[in-house]
């Protein structure tokens, strides 16, 4: 895991994308935060870049590419595999279906996107200290 590499999210929603950029912005986090509208321009990315990155963050329902088959391309990446990236969904619902699928999936979490800025915000703060404090295999601090 690298800890110091970007923070992936891939979110279509203009105003979800515009609070998560404020929330970013009011914890002065230091790691990059990178946006995606599209998986497939997610997946592209991911599989073209050198360092890894520290989180992705991803909605499910998304055009094209979704959130799952996303998963899925990652996991059948050995390079991208071995690089223990953790992967969370962040949906605006939980159906039991869309949770029991994400978690076959090896997915290591599932949010629901809150209906508050101050929700929202203490939601992306555990989610980065949880895994700021998190060891993997291959840790890159």
């Amino acid at each position: 895991m690298n800890k110091s590499g970007p923070i992936i999210i891939i979110e279509d929603d203009i105003e979800d994308e515009s609070m998560l950029k404020e929330i970013f912005k009011y914890l002065h986090h230091p790691n990059l935060i990178v946006f995606f509208n599209d998986c497939e321009a997610a997946l592209e990315y991911l599989e073209n870049i050198k360092d890894p990155p520290f989180l992705i963050i991803s909605d499910i329902n998304m055009p094209r590419l979704n959130g799952f088959q996303l998963r899925e391309k990652l996991q059948n990446n050995e390079g991208l595999q071995l690089k223990c990236i953790p992967y969370l969904f962040f949906s605006t619902k939980a159906e039991q279906q869309h949770v029991i699928d994400a978690y076959s999936k090896s997915i290591q979490g599932f949010f629901v996107k809150p209906g508050t800025y101050s929700d929202l915000l203490r939601i992306i703060k555990n989610i980065i200290a949880y895994w700021k404090d998190c060891h993997s295999p291959n840790l890159v601090i």
